[in-house]
């Protein structure tokens, strides 16, 4: 097998294919399917996979030499490789753009250390009791331990310790000589399953965590635990969507509405595809949990990919805390609420909770002291006098600055009536924070949002406040939940506006005692807020997928979105052969200055057709050495 096919690090698209070289007596035994290879493509030095061996080339003329194998360490195996071919034809680009985003950079000196002894094979037991409040969650555990692969959809229930139960899960298959792959959003979630995996199975060893965090080295050390087969089970943040496990039986996944879970490099692929992806090319089990459910998760139910996991009403009745609502007259009487910009339902369920001792949380959906301000008269919003951009206040003693260019504007005149005055449009968290102190006084508070994110907070009375997807957990959880300014959340301009609001909310509300009490600031007639009050994100979803089939959007259908100049995205959609029946939609202007969006609909059946014409078009302009370059994004999550 004289001849190395290598796929070549370079972002062209009309370069995405395998180029042949011949490989050296002296590196014959060291050139093996998988490693990493240096070569001369176009008169330079570039990196590169060797991806096969072969034994003639269809190339005609003369064959170079590989320069050199970087390492005999196998990184890149078929397995990761048809993964990634798979999702460069799904999401519209390149194999060498996958792979970079699938294999970590190299440590020479990590690779060159010698590996820590193989931990003792887990024979278990698991104990997975708490998965028969599920229906089917019994069945579940058991086929992963048996070494089957069910799909699964599952909703978790109020308050649940869902890093046990996927712990529960993964150690199953494990117990069953499978391995096991999860992929949670952020840190925070990754910090917890990694204590519950270790309870679960004994002890560290058996395991890994993955994250884009980690050093080079520690993150390349523990990439090489996974691919030598060292650690059977894998977690992780979305960069260990791909990473090697052996043997495996199960890719999970933690609430995958999460827009984490979204790569923002090229080609842009979202971590529950590259599961579902994995499970179809392995046949191994899916788990996708959450407190919520996203239209997508829907509808692998609906179509009969995935089974749905939940508990019945009797279940979730005793589990769920109280939820009620606030509606428009709900105005507060007391001084201190009033005082805190709480409604009176609001006021008296964090006054009881901190009478029990308990924490209360307080979600508020944006972040900063008073991010929107607008004139105090004519309530016209206030904009910068240098670049047009919304004035904020930072705190109650500096002067307004503007959000794009930071420029303080302490002479700010409203252009509409000439008034100095100015009033807040929308109040922040730190601003909030600092009325509810006023209002309790003796009480200790707490935020936790960008500049600092909490982890955990004590059982103890206190307010937290905090931006969504930032609510710490409270030991024993909290008395009383509060959403407020609700409006913020339902009134975003976004195809997943509803959707991203009940997550948001189920996933604070989860977060309350089973006696405690959520309230939500916000009309209880809205379709969302009656699946929060009955905590039934599955009948939201089916009634968002239903209503996405009829107007054509995703996930039932496909649609690519084309960025760029108005030139570059006509010359490309020019050079496209879009498969029959595809809808062009557009142009529609984007924030960029010089730059439109035109967007591509087709089926779900003609998706793949659609990436790969389009990607096509990408190589015909690259080849041409078009100057302005056009971003193509798959299903993007920011589609309106």
């Amino acid at each position: 097998m004289p001849v190395a096919r290598v796929c070549v690090d370079t972002p062209l698209p009309h370069l995405d294919r395998p180029f042949d070289y011949l490989v050296p007596e002296a590196a014959d035994v060291a050139a093996r399917p998988g490693v990493r290879v240096r070569v001369r493509f176009a008169g330079q030095l570039v990196d590169g996979f060797l991806l096969e061996r072969a034994a003639a080339s269809e190339h005609a003329g003369r064959l170079a030499f590989l320069d050199r194998v970087v390492s005999p360490e196998v990184v890149a195996g078929p397995e990761t490789v048809a993964l990634a071919r798979d999702i460069a034809d799904r999401y519209a680009g390149t194999l060498s753009d996958v792979l970079r985003l699938a294999v970590p950079p190299r440590h020479a000196r990590t690779e060159a250390a010698a590996p820590p002894a193989p931990p003792e094979p887990f024979t278990g037991p698991v104990d997975a009791r708490v998965w028969r409040r599920y229906t089917a969650g019994a069945a579940l555990v058991r086929a992963l331990g048996d070494g089957r692969a069910p799909r699964a959809v599952w909703t978790a229930l109020p308050g649940e310790d869902w890093p046990a139960r996927l712990a529960e899960a993964a150690a199953a298959g494990l117990a069953g000589g499978l391995g096991a792959l999860v992929v949670v959003p952020d840190a925070r979630d990754l910090d917890r399953l990694d204590t519950a995996l270790t309870w679960v199975l004994g002890g560290p060893g058996r395991h890994v965590t993955l994250s884009a965090a980690l050093g080079p080295a520690e993150r390349y050390r523990r990439f090489l635990a996974a691919s030598r087969g060292g650690a059977r089970i894998v977690i992780g943040t979305r960069a260990a969507a791909f990473a090697p496990v052996a043997d495996l039986g199960l890719v999970a996944i933690w609430d995958d509405g999460d827009d984490l879970h979204a790569e923002p490099r090229a080609p842009y692929p979202h971590a529950r595809q590259v599961l579902l992806s994995r499970a179809e090319q392995t046949g191994c089990g899916v788990i996708v949990g959450g407190f919520g459910r996203t239209a997508e998760a829907q509808q692998l139910i609906e179509t009969g990919w995935a089974v749905e996991v939940s508990a019945g009403r009797d279940v979730l009745r005793r589990a769920m805390p109280r939820v009620v609502t606030t509606g428009e007259h709900d105005h507060p009487r007391e001084p201190e609420a009033v005082a805190a910009r709480l409604p009176s339902i609001a006021w008296r369920a964090a006054r009881e909770a901190l009478a029990r001792s308990t924490p209360v949380l307080i979600q508020v959906p944006r972040r900063g002291y008073i991010p929107v301000v607008a004139c105090a008269d004519c309530y016209t919003p206030s904009r910068c006098a240098r670049c047009s951009g919304p004035l904020s206040l930072p705190s109650a003693s500096q002067a307004p600055e503007c959000r794009w260019c930071g420029r303080p504007s302490a002479d700010h005149t409203c252009p509409e009536c000439g008034s100095r005055r100015l009033r807040a449009a929308v109040i922040g968290a730190r601003r909030t924070a600092e009325e509810l102190a006023r209002a309790f006084p003796d009480t200790p508070v707490r935020t936790s949002g960008r500049d600092e994110v909490l982890a955990t907070v004590p059982g103890g009375a206190s307010l937290v406040v905090s931006t969504p997807g930032a609510e710490p957990v409270a030991d024993g959880g909290y008395g009383a939940v509060l959403l407020l300014d609700t409006w913020a959340l339902l009134t975003r301009a976004d195809l997943r506006g509803t959707e991203e609001a009940l997550r948001r909310w189920m996933a604070a509300a989860a977060l309350a005692r089973r006696d405690g009490q959520v309230v939500v600031v916000a009309e209880g007639g809205l379709a969302v807020v009656q699946a929060l009050l009955r905590f039934d994100p599955g009948w939201l979803a089916a009634r968002e997928l239903a209503d996405r089939r009829e107007l054509g959007f995703p996930p039932a259908v496909r649609i690519a979105a084309l960025t760029g100049a108005p030139t570059a995205v006509a010359e490309l959609l020019a050079a496209a052969q879009l498969p029959p029946g595809a809808e062009v939609l557009g142009p529609v202007p984007v924030a960029a200055e010089g730059q439109e969006r035109m967007l591509v609909r087709t089926a779900r059946s003609a998706g793949r057709a659609l990436a790969l014409s389009l990607k096509a078009a990408a190589g015909v302009r690259s080849a041409r050495k078009a100057p302005d370059p056009v971003q193509i994004q798959i299903d993007p999550l920011d589609l309106l």
